[in-house]
């Protein structure tokens, strides 16, 4: 049996931290790599070693293959553990850490490059008897032949990266005259993420759910899976809530899904975590879509209905211990659901945000109750990582308790600072068609209109509860040295009246002159709605800046002098960038003329692709950016002037 005392994890946030709490549980010393921008971030501070790999970007840092086993071998440790991302598929880092005598916890090198190439893992399930959805998945790279494929399987068309995952290099293709660029776009981003531009193609099927099989073996040839999970809701191809069990499937099927992917996984000589995944059709045909050789973000679910920790087998399985069940002994008790917090921008097309997260409060985990996030109050939000914060996670008896129980999560977590997707979890699981689990890839899209409703202004309401939220968290007087005056006092006290204060407040843009009456009561970080005994809004201050949540929406709200306030310098008619970010690829040039909805600049941000497109036709009057140039969120990138 291997020694395995101390562990290096080559990766960061919330799998960096998760898989230390398990590993010191087991009394294993833990070591933790970090960017130079990272240096203070939670990973770093819960680990009992530090090693900085410098650099901000990944492929300056976390993808360093040679700076990370050399931490490894300074620490001490003789095994590192890859997370998911970065390097966690690559065949390359998996035979560098062998040979340089450490473990690593993952499958073999081979078992990797086996399905690091959808291409080729396509081409392998298919001669394993593994069910294929239609498409084209060969060496040849050139739009002619991806064309050729497209018009052969029919439109619409998926086109993903080869060697990728989670939603980076994937396009949905509609029509043949989008696929040039479609396929472009996708080849660009694949390369920044992957390294590795190449593209197969296949046909989008309609309406599918997203089943996917964990799966688990040993060193000793056994082989077996730990049910499955249900990740039908996305957003841009990316899993936004994952459940376990998937709903509604029948024993028969979880074990033809099951006996298909450990199949899979067989046929690879595979070892450690690994995740199949289906698409599975309104008919309960499914199709192999990709083998994914790490531990999944999703792995808390299976956990949660199986009372197994991933992490810990992945150690012992490591270490070359056999695994502890039989198939029939695998439990499957009550249901788990799991949503993925963001800091993202919902209303604005999943745009990733970025700052500093000025307050951040995780609900309390208890029984049925779980949180696993790699973030804490104060720390930031870089544009060079994916924008996770963490995951929120409820189990329950069945799935409608863990539903309502995952609901209470999110009503008590409140992050300030940057925008997340907070709001928008609530109003996925609060949805009908949630509830009776009515579940496809298409379910955001089908149902946009009720889960991403049009921006409408602040109620009353809110400002007279803002208002008084911010009064009573002031200071109770304005001088410490005058204890007893009324004059001193901030609580609105006059002679012969009312107390009553006339507030100048800012929220999300709009400004308001607001009299603040007491009605609603502020105790402790609650303030109790007048009339509404039972309605208590969380009002946290912080500062000059009060948080106070309206309708599942976290909002910041600050005072402001009218007489000094500034009017805005903004470029009339300047295009700023959404987001902190590098540009890809300037488009066009001072004196172009652009038609409404052209691509002007592409800006990457989180490993994803975006467009800045001209919101009406017009000349371009200045570029302000150039390619490779690091721009922050809000700095102006085009200048377009309307008409010709």
């Amino acid at each position: 049996m291997n020694i395995l005392d101390t562990l290096l994890i080559a990766n960061r946030g919330e799998i960096a931290c998760r898989v230390m709490r398990t590993a010191k549980a087991m009394g294993i010393r833990t070591v933790a790599v970090h960017s130079a921008i990272d240096r203070d971030a939670r990973h770093v501070r819960e680990a009992d070693l530090a090693v900085d790999l410098g650099g901000a970007k990944p492929a300056e840092s976390y993808l360093l293959i040679d700076r990370i086993i050399d931490a490894a071998k300074a620490s001490g440790a003789q095994a590192i553990h890859p997370g998911y991302g970065f390097l966690s598929e690559n065949a390359g880092f998996a035979r560098a850490i062998e040979h340089a005598g450490l473990l690593f916890l993952g499958p073999p090198a081979s078992a990797i490059e086996a399905m690091g190439s959808k291409s080729a893992a396509k081409a392998l399930m298919e001669r394993a008897g593994v069910p294929l959805v239609p498409g084209y998945h060969g060496e040849a790279q050139d739009l002619e032949t991806f064309r050729a494929a497209a018009q052969r399987i029919g439109y619409p068309v998926l086109l993903k990266a080869a060697a990728g995952g989670g939603g980076k290099g994937m396009k949905v293709v509609e029509r043949e005259a989008e696929l040039a660029d479609a396929l472009a776009s996708a080849q660009r981003e694949a390369q920044s993420s992957f390294g590795d531009a190449r593209m197969l193609v296949e046909k989008y099927v309609l309406k599918p759910r997203h089943v996917e099989i964990q799966v688990f073996a040993d060193r000793h040839g056994h082989c077996l899976y730990l049910n499955e999970r249900d990740c039908s809701i996305q957003r841009r191809h990316q899993k936004v809530v994952e459940e376990a069990p998937a709903p509604g499937l029948s024993a028969e099927l979880r074990r033809a899904m099951g006996e298909a992917a450990v199949k899979a996984a067989q046929a690879i000589g595979y070892v450690g975590a690994g995740t199949v995944e289906f698409l599975l059709d309104e008919r309960g045909d499914f199709f192999f879509m990709e083998m994914n050789t790490r531990l999944q973000v999703e792995h808390p679910v299976t956990e949660l209905i199986t009372g197994l920790d991933l992490v810990a087998w992945q150690i012992r399985v490591a270490r070359g211990e056999p695994l502890p069940l039989q198939q029939a002994q695998v439990p499957l008790r009550g249901h788990a659901i799991e949503v993925r917090l963001y800091a993202e921008d919902p209303d604005h097309d999943f745009l990733p945000a970025t700052g500093t997260l000025s307050l951040y409060r995780e609900a309390a985990e208890g029984p049925g109750r779980r949180i696993d996030s790699g973030v804490a109050q104060g720390d930031g939000v870089s544009p060079f990582y994916d924008p996770m914060l963490g995951k929120l996670i409820a189990w329950g008896e069945n799935r409608e308790e863990a539903r309502l129980r995952l609901l209470a999560i999110l009503d008590e977590t409140l992050v300030g600072g940057v925008k997340t997707n907070l709001a928008f979890l609530r109003r996925v699981l609060s949805h009908p068609a949630f509830a009776r689990a009515e579940l496809d890839t298409g379910f955001i899209p089908r149902h946009q209109a009720q889960l991403l409703p049009a921006p409408v202004a602040l109620p009353d309401a809110f400002w007279h509860c803002a208002a008084d939220a911010f009064i009573q968290s002031e200071p109770l007087r304005s001088r410490a040295d005058d204890a007893y005056s009324p004059w001193t006092a901030t609580s609105g006290w006059r002679s012969g009246g009312g107390a009553e204060i006339e507030l100048h407040l800012s929220c999300q843009g709009v400004e308001r002159r607001v009299r603040a009456h007491g009605q609603n009561r502020l105790q402790g970080e609650q303030l109790r709605v007048a009339g509404q005994p039972s309605q208590r809004l969380p009002a946290v201050r912080q500062g000059d800046t009060l948080y106070l949540k309206w309708e599942g929406e976290l909002h910041a709200i600050t005072r402001f002098d009218p007489i000094a306030a500034c009017a805005s310098h903004a470029h009339p008619g300047g295009l700023s960038a959404p987001m902190n970010g590098s540009v890809v690829q300037v488009l066009v040039a001072p004196g172009d003329q652009v038609e409404a909805g052209a691509a002007l600049v592409l800006l990457e941000a989180m490993k994803m692709e975006h467009s800045i497109r001209a919101p009406h036709s017009g000349t371009v009057k200045a570029v302000y950016c150039s390619e490779g140039e690091l721009v922050a969120d809000g700095a102006v990138l085009v200048e377009l002037e309307e008409g010709r």
